[in-house]
């Protein structure tokens, strides 16, 4: 009885405890609620380098963590929401975006499976043309020399 009742307080301090576990880190925020929701949404835009498909707002990594921290920085600075971007592209590299821009690199990136997919059932298509499409039947002379030549089935 009593080992029930100690394991239902630690349960019970457990959940009271939880939520304190869930808050986010209050150095990470700025003070002024409109530039936190800027830089939460640029966050949103950029990809943690360690997780990879987590934007650095969704990632608990240490260096989303850091990105966090400079992103603040820099709209604290009065930076908009594309300088920030783009000093952060350029200083990582495309592949920080979550949504890269449109360019060459990308179009042939995206395009090249469907290019692919083309140029084979066009090699395809052009065996399956080539190929005869039915036997001729055999003529007279033929079908005499493969009587001579098949030994007779009936006769033993």
């Amino acid at each position: 009885m009593r080992r029930a009742r100690l394991a239902w307080m630690a349960a019970g301090m457990f959940c009271l405890a939880a939520p304190a576990f869930a808050v986010d880190d209050p150095s990470e925020m700025l003070p002024d609620a409109r530039q936190e929701q800027r830089a939460e949404a640029i966050g949103a835009q950029l990809r943690c380098l360690v997780c990879q498909n987590e934007s650095i707002e969704d990632s608990s990594a240490d260096l989303a963590r850091d990105l966090r921290h400079v992103v603040r920085e820099h709209v604290a600075k009065g930076e908009s929401d594309q300088q920030i971007i783009d000093w952060m592209t350029r200083r990582y590299g495309e592949f920080i975006r979550l949504k890269p821009r449109l360019s060459a690199a990308t179009v042939m990136l995206w395009g090249m499976p469907a290019l692919a997919l083309i140029a084979g059932l066009a090699i395809a298509g052009a065996v399956l043309l080539r190929r005869p499409k039915a036997v001729p039947p055999l003529s007279e002379e033929e079908r005499r020399r493969l009587a001579e030549l098949s030994p007779s089935t009936g006769n033993d």
